[in-house]
């Protein structure tokens, strides 16, 4: 393997051979890829209409009808569960999606270009830096109503500066290599250099910082649900569930809370293991 496949990120058989070992990893993956199928199809799936009332009993427990029991008002909660995980899922990735093309591209920029790029770069992205990311969803929401768009765009904002100092810092590494002067006096163009060469290598990177982000994500857009400040009822999301169910909690009914909860705090520990995993190769690969 030549310096500059090494260089344009090829993955070390090392951390191949990893992966295979690593069971807590495949655990990890299979489940996230059997939640974001499920949060795909869920609609089609569903056996019930997740906004129909009385379907069932009032907070009425696990059965075979309802196999996760039906909520305060009647509703199907495994069917709201189902539904309710497209926003759930997706949103974050589309917040994760947005603050990483965004963070990259100005990551690019401030290391190839340097000088007062670079300042004014850092510059924005320390302004950014200092509001933290449900604040912003928050006024966000204040300002253009409740639902899910304006806490996307909000925290896809909030998380660009994470998402361009891992990156720009990684770029800068990669460009004070030896291959990049070679390229360079073999008169590649800068383009090519960037994106034949700068971009494949800083893959690794930005594929854990995409995990780790999506779990932050999953989580503020899940409190900003809670708070009722993103999907509306009657369309179901994990958040708003919990939320919904704090009343049944004391009495024993505990379905229409407990489930979805699960389901985030498993969603967020699987991402959390194929980040660190993803994290950790890139590392031995830097080694």
């Amino acid at each position: 393997m030549s310096v500059v496949q090494i260089a344009n990120g090829a993955v070390p058989a090392v951390a191949r051979r990893a992966a295979k070992r690593d069971w807590v990893f495949r655990i990890a993956l299979i489940v996230f890829g059997v939640i974001a199928v499920l949060a795909a199809i869920g609609p089609w799936i569903a056996p019930y209409d997740p906004t129909e009332l009385y379907v069932g009993p009032v907070n009425g427990a696990s059965s075979l009808a309802h196999p996760l029991g039906t909520d305060d008002v009647g509703r199907d909660i495994l069917s709201r569960v189902l539904v309710g995980a497209g926003a759930s899922v997706f949103a974050p990735i589309g917040v994760v999606l947005l603050s990483t093309l965004a963070g990259v591209a100005l990551a690019l920029a401030a290391a190839w270009f340097g000088g007062w790029v670079s300042g004014g770069i850092a510059r924005l992205i320390d302004v950014i830096f200092a509001i933290p990311g449900i604040v912003i969803a928050v006024l966000a929401v204040a300002v253009f109503g409740k639902g899910l768009l304006a806490p996307v765009v909000a925290l896809s904002i909030a998380y660009i500066p994470v998402v361009a100092r891992l990156v720009r810092t990684a770029a800068s590494r990669e460009l004070g290599k030896p291959y990049t002067a070679a390229l360079r006096v073999q008169g590649v163009s800068s383009p090519a250099i960037c994106f034949r060469h700068l971009v494949p290598a800083l893959v690794p990177v930005v594929a854990a910082q995409t995990a780790i982000g999506f779990g932050y994500a999953m989580l503020d857009l899940s409190a900003i649900s809670y708070l009722g400040l993103g999907q509306q009822p009657p369309a179901p999301d994990w958040g708003s569930m919990i939320a919904a169910g704090q009343a049944g909690l004391l009495s024993g009914a505990f379905e229409q809370s407990v489930y979805p909860a699960i389901l985030v705090v498993v969603t967020v520990l699987a991402v959390g293991v194929i980040g660190a995993r993803v994290t950790t190769w890139a590392e031995e690969k830097e080694r």
